[in-house]
């Protein structure tokens, strides 16, 4: 397991992709995403929001399947790519297309979880059986620990009228390894009776009613006060317990967190277009982590995972691609109850890997490569003399490979150029294009 080779409260605003690639494996504890759901929408908050200027395509194409993520796929996993392409036939080319761009990401976030890590992926109808099926292949059936059901109050209802109106969106939970992490969360639950009748006594934790609160009203007074006399044989104190609602554990439906997108009844709405409650990500991280552990957000958009985060003393990371993203982190953490001074980082860059130290290069490198190649190049297979034949790395510097014998190539020299500082994943796709 390596250390964490990003800041505490870092917001990278950059493709999640390099930046995934670019932290340490095994040093992340939980991950959210709340990635695009395939709906074919377009998505843009109100001009008069806090998130005002938010807007992006949720609309997926052939065309947005780049060739080298096909190419890493199919090298990396056969059994993912017939996933990605049964769904493509089963839906069409927009579900290859977008299960491509999530797929290659998720190889990245199964590197960086601990072995005592958790995902949560958050999605909706769309693609959740499609997403469930890429998961199984990719982490294992046997780490899939449950399908939560957020079931929504408020908002409006969505549906046409000859369907049953959608209220609910799918949480898809998965552990990295045999051992993880959870702290079974409880609920109170309070019916209408029990809450017309306690809820004006109900003291903070939203479920203790004390002897102290109830005392203007005779009737509960007196009912109280005789219990205590009863129980403990003395008077009442103003701490004594009145009356307390047991808690229940959480169950894979959830029916008590409400929607608060574009919502102004609830203050922390900024507008943003997919925003989720903060209450729903509290939830996750609490039973999910521990305090000081580190979560992850790939897609933190106007960061409700991070704030939830900062709340619960984890440690966090939040990546989007809009710069939207690191104002609303700040404006948040201002606006939030709860969380004090915030002082963060932000970084339009990528990180660096650190847990590929060199291994050091062989003083004869070129030579034991020449043999092994059969003094043909990699990339285009062409015979060369050895003079002619340039040392490349597999995985660039840039993109945290290491200066080592079993991450060294000989590339001839258009190939080298063509690569650059990109993996060899962009120069088959290349030479194909040249063939054709």
């Amino acid at each position: 397991m390596a250390e964490l080779n990003v800041d505490n409260r870092t917001v990278f605003t950059n493709d999640n992709l390099d930046v995934l690639r670019g932290i340490n494996s095994e040093c992340i504890d939980l991950i959210y995403l709340d990635p695009p759901f395939n709906p074919g929408r377009q998505w843009q908050a109100p001009l008069d929001s806090s998130a005002a200027g938010a807007v992006f395509d949720d609309v997926w194409a052939l065309d947005d399947m780049k060739a080298e993520w096909v190419d890493q796929i199919e090298a990396s996993d056969p059994a993912v790519w017939a996933v990605v392409t049964a769904a493509g036939r089963a839906y069409g080319g927009s579900m290859q297309a977008y299960l491509t761009f999530i797929c290659v990401r998720l190889f990245e976030m199964h590197r960086v979880l601990k072995q005592t890590g958790s995902l949560y992926l958050h999605c909706d109808p769309t693609a959740s059986h499609y997403l469930k099926s890429l998961l199984d292949t990719i982490f294992g059936p046997h780490c899939f620990r449950n399908e939560v059901i957020w079931h929504y109050r408020g908002g409006a209802l969505t549906g046409a009228r000859n369907v049953y109106p959608r209220k609910h969106d799918t949480l898809l939970f998965y552990s990295r390894g045999s051992q993880w992490t959870f702290h079974q969360p409880r609920e109170v639950d309070i019916s209408e009776q029990m809450l017309s009748r306690w809820g004006r006594y109900l003291e903070d934790d939203g479920r203790t009613v004390l002897y102290g609160s109830i005392k203007h009203e005779r009737a509960e007074e007196a009912r109280s006060r005789r219990r205590v006399l009863r129980t403990f044989g003395r008077e009442p104190r103003d701490d004594d317990v009145a009356f307390e609602v047991n808690p229940s554990l959480v169950r894979s439906v959830w029916t008590d967190i409400p929607e608060v997108r574009n919502n102004p009844r609830y203050k922390e709405s900024v507008g943003y277009p997919t925003q989720k409650p903060l209450v729903l990500l509290e939830r996750i991280i609490e039973a999910s982590t521990n305090a000081g552990d580190v979560v992850l957000d790939p897609f933190c958009g106007c960061a409700t995972a991070c704030i939830a985060a900062e709340k619960l003393e984890r440690q966090w990371i939040g990546i989007d691609i809009s710069n939207l993203a690191w104002d609303l982190v700040n404006r948040r953490m201002t606006e939030t109850p709860g969380v004090g001074l915030f002082r963060g980082h932000h970084r339009v860059d990528h990180p660096i890997r650190t847990d590929q130290a060199s291994a050091g290069v062989s003083p004869d490198i070129r030579e034991t490569l020449y043999d092994v190649q059969d003094g043909k190049c990699v990339g285009c297979g062409d015979q060369f003399r050895m003079r002619n034949l340039e040392l490349d790395h597999i995985t660039p510097r840039s993109k945290g490979g290491r200066h080592s014998d079993d991450n060294l190539q000989l590339l001839c020299g258009w190939c080298n150029r063509t690569k650059g500082n990109r993996d060899m994943n962009y120069l088959r796709v290349r030479l194909r294009e040249v063939e054709d």
